[in-house]
């Protein structure tokens, strides 16, 4: 009778052991089932920010582009001050 009081007592120990493994096992997987998550997240914001910065990178890229075809070569405003003064000698004075 000794022995088999014995080794109950040693199967409820082990049960209790198992279970708390079990129990610490299953809430590790859900951290890191959150962890997992947050890092997806992070990923879609990070995503969705390299897709806003390259379409202002582009966008300002177009702009210089334009600003830049509008802008009178050297040549061009060398010769600005030649056409302005003989803009005013054409008008008529006041």
């Amino acid at each position: 009778m000794v022995i088999m009081a014995d080794t109950d007592d040693t199967q409820k120990m082990l049960q209790i052991i198992i279970n708390g493994q079990s129990s610490f096992r299953q809430e590790m997987l859900k951290k890191f089932d959150q962890i997992d998550r947050k890092f997806e997240s992070v990923g879609e914001r990070f995503d969705s920010l390299e897709d806003n910065l390259t379409a202002r990178i582009n966008k300002l890229g177009k702009q210089l582009a334009y600003l830049e075809d509008d802008a009178p070569t050297r040549e061009e405003f060398n010769t600005l001050e030649k056409r302005v003064v003989e803009q005013k000698s054409i008008l008529p004075h006041n």
